[in-house]
């Protein structure tokens, strides 16, 4: 008769526990009662298995249990949590967001964006540029606290021409006492649509593509 040492460093829990692709409706704890029944049958009568032994096993596949059901309940969560998500996301549709980006969209006269600003400025600096990168005019927004600020651009360059509507880039430029402050650039756009993925929920906006619901600094 061939003997499956107690010793060997592989317990009926921690087989059952790799057992990942057993057949449907074999439980984890199926397999573990199984391999410690082998176990005992085929155990060296003269080196048994002794009774701390077995209740280690017993206490080890008790703890594999809990561990999945706690990611089955974790898992149900995630999923209910991922779908109130959504549905708190579609009553963005048709309102317009601020995001970490630097896209500028001048329509009617008139084109807006924001800041995100980590600490006080003693001063904050738009610059308006061209699709070729060239600064076409500049808004001094003065000093200003901490947080989400919004800014307008109203068309006009520097020369007191008006520019043609269309896609413009802004960057910012803040400062604290001679100190430069990394301020995020965010852009306006529409919420048109909502997507949920692997990844979360996403939101589609016009002019910015694809926004994460988490990058939201503000809603408008």
């Amino acid at each position: 008769m061939s003997a499956i040492p107690a010793t060997t460093g592989t317990s009926a829990a921690q087989t059952a526990q790799a057992a990942g692709t057993q057949p449907a409706g074999n439980t984890t704890q199926d397999s573990f009662l199984k391999l410690l029944v082998a176990q005992l049958k085929n155990q060296d009568p003269l080196n048994p298995m002794d009774n701390a032994e077995i209740t280690s096993q017993m206490a080890q596949i008790s703890t594999v249990s809990g561990i999945d059901k706690l990611n089955t309940t974790l898992q149900a969560m995630a999923t209910s949590f991922s779908a109130g998500q959504s549905l708190q996301a579609t009553a963005m549709i048709g309102h317009s967001v601020l995001a970490p980006g630097s896209a500028l969209q001048l329509q009617n006269g008139a084109a807006s964006g924001g800041v995100d600003l980590p600490q006080a400025a003693d001063k904050v600096v738009i610059s308006i540029q061209d699709g070729s990168g060239q600064v076409l005019q500049t808004v001094d927004l003065g000093s200003r606290a901490a947080g989400v600020l919004n800014f307008q651009w109203d068309g006009v360059l520097t020369n007191g021409a008006s520019a043609a509507p269309g896609s413009y880039s802004f960057s910012v430029n803040a400062t604290q006492g001679t100190g430069k402050i990394d301020a995020t650039s965010l852009g306006l756009g529409q919420v048109v649509g909502v997507t949920q993925g692997k990844n979360g929920v996403s939101l589609n906006v016009n002019g910015m593509g694809t926004v994460a619901l988490s990058d939201v600094r503000q809603v408008i």
